[in-house]
């Protein structure tokens, strides 16, 4: 008896050894395929003045803590978009807000008032008339002493349709800033007349609501949403290890803070391969994901990535950080 006891501790001790070391294997980016390549680098919202992080919120007023400007591009404009490209970006993220007219601006807050010299929301202004608004008018570096950019932004805000048609060959990541249903199906109308080859250009990403519209509207559509990532990752996490492939993350986008990345299976290379096969295109961004617009924005931030990194990486300042790789200097 005792000898059949030990025979079958040993052969659970064996199976276990195996387990453990079908996970190593399965999992190391040791044995993945070699990937080769530079990041691929989206800016975020074009070239943009950066903020401090410190003590920020959903609501506060990023416009009245920049740094000391270093380049005079504001962002969601066709200039920092332009410079952002010109710098080497692959993707540009901005932001789009419905209008009085049912089209879409370009503008990241909620409301007009810190930035602007108007007060209100989008939806109270035609595109005509935001046109006429100083987008630059809120910035200060001193706490209000000076004012850098007033009087300079007018005119500076563009619509969708603007930045679509100026670069018709270009790759964009849309983030949708509200919740509202309608607003998804006005986006997917809007996209869905596009050119083919201009739509596979595009990602949308914003709330559950008008991201789904957006995916029941434009099933081939490259989407983003929490209720997107939950989807994906939540299986992915339970089962990844033997290298199954939920079918949630299949064409989607997954935006990965760095603090959580080295919890997925077969992170950083055999993860990438992984949701390569699946066309899934995945980006890092700075910390734990709780920071307000943390990027990888200097080099000290990129030395935090695995060397071998070659997935997305979110900036705000694609201008320090593509001079990084030698092929886009």
């Amino acid at each position: 008896m005792r000898r059949l006891k030990r025979m079958g501790k040993s052969k659970v001790f064996l199976f276990l050894v195996a387990l453990i070391a079908f996970i190593y294997l399965n999992n190391s980016s040791l044995f993945a395929k070699q990937r080769n390549g530079d990041p691929l680098l989206l800016a975020h919202r074009g070239l943009a003045q950066t903020f401090s992080l410190e003590g920020i919120e959903n609501d506060t007023c990023t416009a009245e803590r920049i740094y000391e400007p270093e380049h005079p591009y504001l962002e969601n404009t066709i200039p920092s978009i332009e410079a952002a490209f010109q710098a080497g970006a692959d993707i540009v993220e901005f932001d789009v807000h419905i209008t009085k007219d049912d089209q879409f601006s370009i503008f990241h807050d909620w409301t007009l008032d810190c930035r602007t010299n108007v007060e209100g929301v989008t939806r109270d202004y035609t595109m005509d008339e935001l046109r006429n608004v100083d987008i630059g008018y809120g910035y200060t570096a001193d706490g209000g002493a000076t004012f850098p950019f007033r009087g300079k932004g007018v005119g500076m805000m563009p619509s969708l349709t603007e930045v679509l048609d100026r670069f018709p060959d270009k790759p964009f990541l849309i983030d949708v800033k509200s919740n509202d249903p309608e607003e998804g199906k006005l986006l997917a109308q809007y996209l869905s007349k596009l050119p083919k080859k201009q739509q596979d250009l595009l990602a949308v990403y914003g709330g559950d609501e008008p991201i789904a519209a957006v995916q029941e509207a434009m099933p081939d559509m490259r989407v983003m949403s929490k209720a997107t990532m939950k989807d994906c990752l939540i299986p992915y996490l339970a089962a990844g290890w033997t290298g199954y492939m939920p079918e949630a993350c299949n064409n989607t986008e997954l935006h990965i803070p760095e603090e959580m990345a080295k919890w997925l299976w077969g992170w950083p290379n055999k993860f990438l391969n992984r949701m390569d096969r699946a066309d899934t295109r995945v980006i890092v961004v700075g910390g734990n994901g709780s920071e307000f617009s943390s990027g990888f924005d200097t080099p000290e931030d990129i030395e935090r990535l695995p060397s071998t990194y070659s997935g997305g990486i979110w900036t705000n300042r694609i201008d320090r950080i593509a001079t990084l790789y030698n092929d886009r200097s």
